[in-house]
């Protein structure tokens, strides 16, 4: 069984408002009542790959494998993180003011990125998503509104797979970084990919998630009592 969810402020999920943390505990509430406590695999892209990580670290999900793609556990330094915040608040602020969703999506998939992606970009269905929901997930679960996790990834409850594309040099580094401070972290670069190493390089991504699936055993991690 495959589960997708709309993350809040996307598509189906456009009126959901909720930061990095509430939105882990909505994903892992949305996935119990589907499955149960029974294991289930985890896999993020960029914002849900930040949120996949909140999961592993703080959910209460039966969780076997977490796949980490473009992810990051948060900027460290704090005047970087304002600054992410302050441009992020001057993008949401242009969005809702045009309303134009359009507009919006062609500069972000032209930025450095995504340049390469061409109609891999996906633009019909980012489309579902509209201005104050994509606004409104930038000013709360924007990169730079995540107090950064790193110190905290020894407490992820699942092994985990963190794939970037070459192209990516940032997203490459925190690939490596977060399979050395993962309890069970595996890293995996792949060339030819950007940002969207899932779309630039989709064969091959497929193709490398499932060979780490099949050699890493699905593990149960039970719900925990409250104290």
């Amino acid at each position: 069984m495959l589960i997708g969810i709309d993350l809040p402020g996307h598509a189906g999920s456009d009126q959901v408002r909720a930061d990095l943390p509430a939105t882990a505990a909505l994903v892992s509430e949305a996935v119990r009542a589907t499955v149960g406590d029974a294991p289930c695999d985890l896999l993020g892209y960029s914002l849900g790959a930040r949120v996949a990580l909140h999961v592993a670290i703080d959910g209460d999900l039966a969780l076997g494998r977490v796949v980490l793609i473009g992810g990051t556990a948060g900027i460290e330094d704090e005047a970087a993180r304002r600054a992410r915040r302050e441009a992020d608040e001057v993008t949401a602020a242009a969005l809702e003011a045009s309303g134009d969703v359009d507009a919006f999506l062609e500069r972000w998939v032209r930025g450095p990125m995504f340049a390469r992606l061409g109609q891999a970009a996906q633009r019909d269905e980012r489309r579902r998503n509209s201005a104050v929901g994509l606004a409104s997930s930038l000013r709360l679960a924007g990169t730079g509104t995540q107090e950064p996790r790193w110190d905290d990834l020894g407490a992820a409850k699942a092994p985990a797979l963190a794939l970037a594309g070459t192209d990516d040099d940032r997203f490459s580094a925190h690939a490596l970084r977060l399979a050395r401070q993962l309890p069970d972290g595996v890293a995996t670069l792949i060339p030819g990919g950007g940002h969207a190493v899932h779309l630039a390089q989709p064969a091959t991504t497929a193709r490398l998630i499932r060979h780490w699936l099949a050699l890493t055993p699905l593990i149960s991690t039970p719900p925990q009592s409250p104290p």
